[in-house]
């Protein structure tokens, strides 16, 4: 069960609730969500619940293992599809609830000053740079060991205290202690390339796919909209097992995507993460209905090719240019 709630407010009305657990090191991450807002009047949500419980609570739709939805007043719960469930990410969801987490202090943050309720302001600043400092380690964890330009520096400066102390141990004539350094050395060099390597993998990677866009799982078929990439497979080993990663044509050494999957085609995962060879682009614009409570968060709406425009924040995080088709206002008018 949640220890406690954090309320979200919805730009276009409406309400979210994250709940929160404590989790190891003792920050508060995400285990659930749900949303109050609306779908369209034919056939769109209601309120939405991911989570371990498996009662009703407070008229919520709660179900176990799954996802409850309500549509029209009717109660929908449907077990997790086997298939497509192989492919969710929990470590994933986790950090789309921390990003939600950040918008939403950041968000009250500003309300507090713009009220010059400055000492609210300064708790809600402590809970940001935590909340950032958890992101960052989560994604040092991600990137894996000596993959980031900081353990890549870190290397280097070893690497150099370490010859230096070579050099001390010939000069004295220490030749037994200079060898095991030396051995030391010839460790460190590799460790600093592979570091180098790693690093120059995740800051030219090019993708196929872009933040916001929909595409189509090419063997499982279902629709999904890209919110997040890595350059190369950041999951654990089991994962990578239990899905099958090395079977694929570039294995794990290709981009992987976090994907929204639609809830009205899968409502009990919402997000995967799926290799970019497992994934294929419409090849008409898509303007199909596509229902995830996540989209009012990390997206402004559709342009013209009916793919999602990424919020500032979210293309801020993956560095990624604005991107967005604009509508063939001719070719409306015939329609």
């Amino acid at each position: 069960m949640c220890a406690s709630y954090v309320a979200l407010g919805l730009a276009g009305g409406g309400s979210a609730t994250m709940a929160m657990r404590p989790a190891i090191g003792g920050t508060s991450m995400c285990s659930s969500f749900r949303t109050g807002r609306r779908g369209r009047e034919g056939g769109g949500w209601g309120r939405v619940e991911v989570g371990e419980v498996g009662s009703s609570r407070d008229g919520r739709v709660c179900c176990s293992g799954g996802v409850g939805m309500r549509m029209r007043g009717v109660v929908v719960c449907r077990a997790k599809k086997r298939e497509v469930a192989g492919e969710r990410s929990d470590r994933a969801n986790e950090e789309l609830l921390m990003f939600f987490f950040q918008l939403d202090l950041t968000t009250r943050l500003q309300r507090a000053l713009n009220q010059d309720m400055y000492e609210a302001a300064q708790g809600l600043r402590e809970k940001i740079a935590e909340v950032e400092r958890e992101m960052e380690r989560q994604r040092k964890v991600k990137m894996g060991a000596g993959s980031s330009k900081d353990e890549a520096h870190d290397t280097a400066i070893t690497l150099l205290q370490t010859k230096a102390e070579l050099q001390r141990l010939i000069e004295a004539e220490d030749y037994a202690a200079a060898g095991a350094v030396r051995n030391k050395i010839n460790a460190l060099e590799a460790e600093s390339l592979a570091a180098q390597a790693n690093a120059m993998i995740f800051q030219q990677r090019s993708y196929e796919f872009r933040l916001g866009q929909k595409v189509k799982h090419k063997v499982l078929g279902y629709r999904g909209v890209i919110c997040g990439m890595d350059p190369l497979c950041c999951e654990t080993e089991d994962w990578i097992s239990e899905v099958g990663v090395q079977e694929l044509p570039r294995g794990r050494n290709q981009p992987f995507y976090q994907v929204l999957v639609d809830i009205r085609e899968e409502p009990s995962v919402m997000v995967t993460y799926v290799a970019e060879d497992n994934l294929v682009a419409p090849e008409e614009p898509d303007f199909e209905q596509f229902d995830h409570p996540y989209v009012y968060f990390l997206f402004y709406g559709m342009d013209g090719a009916g793919d999602f425009i990424a919020c500032k924040q979210l293309r801020e995080k993956y560095d990624a240019p604005r991107h967005e088709l604009p509508y063939d206002e001719d070719k409306e008018g015939e329609s």
